[in-house]
């Protein structure tokens, strides 16, 4: 069970950082402005809730629910490496 949760963390983890990444990259280039600077901390303010959350409830005693709280963000984003694979290895065509 430990593992479990900390290979999920990790691939949170992963996420947040991509996140992190395109959020600096867009701003040092000017993009992200008073326009669009609600949704970006929404992201970041849910993907911080998710990581520091589970850490929380796993130090609370609340594991099955940490792992949940986990897996809501760890399933979509395999879901989404799995799709960039199969593309990547069956090279559909598209027209």
């Amino acid at each position: 069970m430990k593992f479990g949760f900390w290979f999920l963390w990790c691939i949170d983890a992963v996420v947040a950082a991509v996140a992190l990444y395109f959020f600096f990259s867009l701003a040092a280039g000017g993009r992200v402005g008073s326009f669009n600077i609600v949704p970006w901390l929404a992201i970041l303010g849910a993907l911080t809730g998710v990581i520091g959350g589970s850490v929380w409830l796993r130090s609370a005693g609340q594991h099955i629910v940490a792992i949940v709280v986990l897996l809501a963000l760890a399933v979509p984003a395999a879901l989404v490496v799995l799709l960039f694979l199969l593309l990547l290895i069956l090279h559909p065509n598209f027209h």
